[in-house]
Parts: C-alpha cells; structure tokens; sequence
C-alpha cells in the first residue's frame, strides 16, 4: 500500500500583508478549515484539476532545477525524484481555493519542500530561530516561481503548522495564540467569491512605494498601525486593538483602492463610520476573502445579512 503523504494546512495572515514587505511586523496563524496534499490519487477527481495541478508540478521543478543549477536553493533537494513522480502524474490535491489570500501556493510549496528535501527541518519539534530564519529563506525563493517575490512567510506557516510573528526580516519566532476565547467579539472571514492573482496586486504596491509620499505613509502610518494591532492582540487588549484597527481599516480604505473588490467598499465605510466592525484585506486583496473584526459578532452578522462569513475565532 503506498504510504499516505502529510496534508499542509492553509494560512491566514492576520497582519502584515504589504507592510510586511516594508520590514513591519506580521502576524499569521495556520488555518484548518483547507489543506492540501500531494497525491498520485486519481478516483472520483476532478480531471480538469489533475491535469492543471500536475503541468503546474512540470513548471515548478524545471524552476527549481534551474535553481539548484545555480546555486540560488542551498538544499539537498532530489530533483529527479520529483521529476519522476510528475511524471508519473503526481498532482497536488487541495481543498485550498487558489487567489483567496490563505496559501494555496505555500501549502504546494510545503509539501514539495517536506517530500524531496534530504536535509528538511524537522517539524516534529519547534525548530531554533536560525533553522527558521534559514528555512524562510528557501521556500521564499520556491515560492517566488508563482508570484514573481516571495517573503516567504505562506509556506514557512504551512510547513510548521505554527502561530508565527515576524519582525522583520531576521525576526520570526512561534508565539502562543488563544484562539477560543469567550467573548462576545469575533475575527472572521468574509467570502468575496472572487479570485484573483496575487502578483499585479504585488507589483502595483511596489510600484507606488517608489512615491516618496506613498513610502511616507506606509512608514509613518501602515507599518504602526499593523505593529500596534499586532501587538495589543497578543497582549489581549482588545480596547487597543480596536482603536488601531479603525485606523488600520481607514488607511486600507483610502490608499488601497485596487485591492478592494468595488462591491464591498460601502460595507468597508459603512464599518469605519459606525464602529460596528472593521474590514482588513486578508492577504494581497483584490478578492479572496476579507478578515473582519468586531466586539459584538451577533450583531454584525446582523449588519451583514447576506454575506458568506466564516468565524475564525472569538476574542
């Protein structure tokens, strides 16, 4: 009987999204309800699917031999191995939605990493800072195959199964995360119903960071706004949490046109002006899903009736 390969839970990134690239702080937690899995399974699949997965599967490791070849992958990676077995029709199967902003391409990337890496992290055991900082590293250059950059952080999260704060780039260490709190307040997830591509959002945050008023900004206002989200959160101070989180939400609002989906910037405003809830982009935006926060989620699911949303947890 062929041995059942790992499944690779998605993620959520809390805070940091663009920020992140700046060097802010970043917050993001493993999220359960989609992974995926490298298989060679076929039954009761979708065709279509098997087929687009495994051309993907080409693709990526004729990137990564290239890699290798170069001396840019500081692994002991077994690149025919891996050729072999796409050519053998391996595909990855994911229950992950591809441009939702919650690591479709970080849980691939995972299980590429963890399957034909000889000298692979041991996840068995939290790995020492320097093992993770150097692991960042790698699968941020596998993962830049599929959004032209990659900080590395989706598949870091994926592979370890691990609440994790970022620091910049030389700070990112496992942090306790209490995920079933009492209270009547909520983080949740709003389903656009939209995807979309990760890298023309990217690219055109990069582009306006070339702005020196734009960079000013980001500096003086996105980075402390995420910074002090973050860290209100981890301390439990929700009054502090929600206070930068309207500025965070505003600041979104105003200098993140584009990657706000245009049939959800009234329900955005609606939530800045009356306090009820606030609206974050949830990953690089533009579809996918937006996070949610509010002190009281009875009633906004009230305020939102009709809206697919998702708890993810209560604080």
């Amino acid at each position: 009987m062929p041995k059942q390969e790992p499944s690779f839970n998605s993620k959520i990134l809390l805070f940091g999204e663009y920020s992140i690239i700046q060097d802010s702080m970043g917050l993001t937690l493993p999220y359960e309800e989609f992974k995926g899995k490298l298989t060679f399974e076929q039954n009761d699949l979708d065709k279509e699917a098997i087929t687009k997965s495994n051309a993907h599967l080409v693709g990526f490791a004729d990137y990564i031999a290239q890699q290798l070849a170069t001396g840019s992958l500081p692994i002991d990676f077994d690149i025919a191995a891996f050729r072999q077995d796409v050519a053998q029709g391996m595909h990855f199967h994911s229950s992950i939605p591809q441009g939702f902003g919650v690591g479709s391409s970080g849980a691939l990337v995972a299980a590429v990493y963890g399957k034909y890496t000889r000298n692979k992290v041991n996840i068995d055991e939290t790995p020492k800072k320097e093992e993770i900082l150097a692991l960042k590293s790698v699968l941020a250059k596998m993962e830049s195959y599929f959004h032209g950059s990659s900080s590395g952080v989706d598949p870091l999260i994926c592979y370890l199964n691990l609440p994790l704060l970022i620091n910049g780039k030389n700070g990112v260490e496992p942090v306790k995360v209490e995920m079933n709190n009492a209270g009547k307040g909520a983080i949740f997830l709003i389903d656009t119903g939209i995807s979309r591509s990760t890298e023309p959002l990217v690219k055109y945050y990069m582009q306006r960071m070339e702005e020196p008023s734009f960079r000013e900004f980001v500096d003086k206002q996105l980075k402390p706004f995420a910074n002090n989200c973050i860290q209100a959160f981890l301390d439990g101070d929700k009054e502090t949490l929600f206070a930068y989180m309207k500025l965070l939400s505003k600041f979104q609002f105003e200098h993140f046109k584009p990657m706000i989906p245009k049939l959800f910037n009234k329900m955005w405003k609606r939530g800045i002006d009356s306090g009820e809830y606030y609206l974050k982009l949830c990953g690089a935006g533009g579809g996918g899903f937006i996070l949610g926060f509010t002190q009281n989620f009875e009633q906004t699911k009230k305020q939102l009736k009709g809206q697919h949303i998702e708890l993810l947890c209560n604080i």
